[in-house]
């Protein structure tokens, strides 16, 4: 999606430990503009597969999955990272190790919200090691619900998630690839 390509290349900053910040527009400011962009670009993609939930991860895909669902017309659900009281009772889980933060969570979501009965479609705003979208996978597996793809809008080709979740079957459309990138050069996309 080159008017994503155009974005990270004008405001993304590259940063040592394989860091891309795109905090100004996409994971902390939020350019609504851009995430109906977005939005129209995963549903061009995953329109015609029946798609009946959007399932993320707290917190940066959270607005990216809301305006995609816009588009689609179903509801999101959003893994939670931490336990809290307003979601007691029967939850899936999932074991996540993160890159960004280095360190390991439980991700749950209540089994009121995913079922069999779905077919989901996984946006998230990162896929760098898969570790968050192989847990999102686990819990649309332990609901019995049915993964009709993955959206990424960025996705680090340099690192193994991609090809890893891709053996696995899964259907992964990155909307920006990253090829390689260095403080000194910037970002290179895959083309």
């Amino acid at each position: 999606m080159q008017l994503l390509k155009d974005r990270i290349r004008r405001d993304g900053k590259v940063k040592a430990g394989n860091i891309l910040k795109v905090d100004s527009f996409l994971n902390h400011q939020m350019d609504i503009d851009l995430f109906a962009e977005i939005g129209k670009e995963f549903f061009r993609l995953y329109g015609d597969c029946g798609v009946t939930k959007i399932l993320t991860i707290e917190a940066s895909g959270i607005g990216i999955a809301c305006i995609t669902a816009q588009f689609f017309h179903v509801p999101v659900v959003f893994a939670k990272k931490h336990a809290t009281k307003n979601i007691a009772g029967d939850v899936y889980t999932s074991q996540v190790a993160s890159f960004t933060h280095g360190t390991t969570y439980q991700i749950r979501v209540a089994k009121d919200f995913l079922g069999p009965q779905d077919r989901v479609l996984v946006i998230d705003d990162f896929l760098a090691k898969g570790n968050a979208l192989l847990g999102l996978i686990d819990l649309i597996e332990a609901a019995g619900a049915t993964l009709a793809g993955a959206g990424i809008v960025v996705e680090k080709g340099f690192q193994d998630g991609g090809a890893l979740i891709r053996a696995k079957g899964v259907r992964v459309e990155s909307l920006a690839i990253v090829e390689s990138m260095s403080e000194e050069e910037g970002v290179v996309f895959r083309e």
